[in-house]
């Protein structure tokens, strides 16, 4: 289109040739007519959708922007949640793992305790025990001697008449027991 312009005014201006450095005030004034009308043609059709088209498009790119900060900031609020989350889920962990270590040696504890207290029982019992066996195998020994005694004194008084002095001698006998 505008070569067309151009070449009408050419035409128009009279002159069909002249060197390039020539200057033609016809030729000056139709290119600045044609140069406005261009510029009034574009602004008319082309200038507002271009305009608005890249109004549009820096809104596009504005709010994609924004929504991208929004969403870092969001992210990076999520990742410092999820750390503190983390830090306070380990934290709960040792805490886990400090009481039952702590429960565990607390059961060892007493379970030991316990037995050393059984044991003590036990050793306590068996000491009782062996000295209850003790005393009647003492008695049972007492009165077998007591037995052997009286076999042996109705032995002596049978050999000998004299009373006080076999009950001397069982006596004396019986005390040596007692003694022992």
């Amino acid at each position: 289109m505008i070569a067309f312009l151009s070449s009408l005014m050419l035409l128009y201006s009279g002159e069909g040739g002249g060197s390039l450095l020539d200057v033609n005030p016809g030729l000056i004034f139709w290119t600045a007519i044609t140069f406005i009308i261009l510029l009034l043609v574009l602004k008319k059709m082309a200038w507002k959708p271009i305009l608005s088209s890249l109004s549009e498009r820096e809104n596009f790119i504005k709010d994609s922007v924004e929504r991208a900060e929004t969403a870092k900031k969001e992210a990076e609020e999520i990742l410092e949640e999820n750390k503190k989350n983390l830090a306070k889920a380990e934290e709960e962990a040792q805490k886990v793992i400090a009481q039952g270590r702590e429960y565990a040696e607390n059961l060892k504890s007493q379970i030991i305790e316990e037995s050393k207290t059984e044991a003590k029982k036990l050793i306590a019992d068996a000491s009782v025990e062996i000295k209850r066996k003790n005393l009647e195998a003492f008695n049972n020994l007492k009165g077998e001697i007591a037995s052997i005694a009286v076999d042996a004194a109705e032995k002596i008084i049978r050999e000998n008449l004299d009373k006080e002095k076999q009950e001397k001698i069982v006596n004396d006998f019986i005390n040596d027991l007692s003694k022992s």
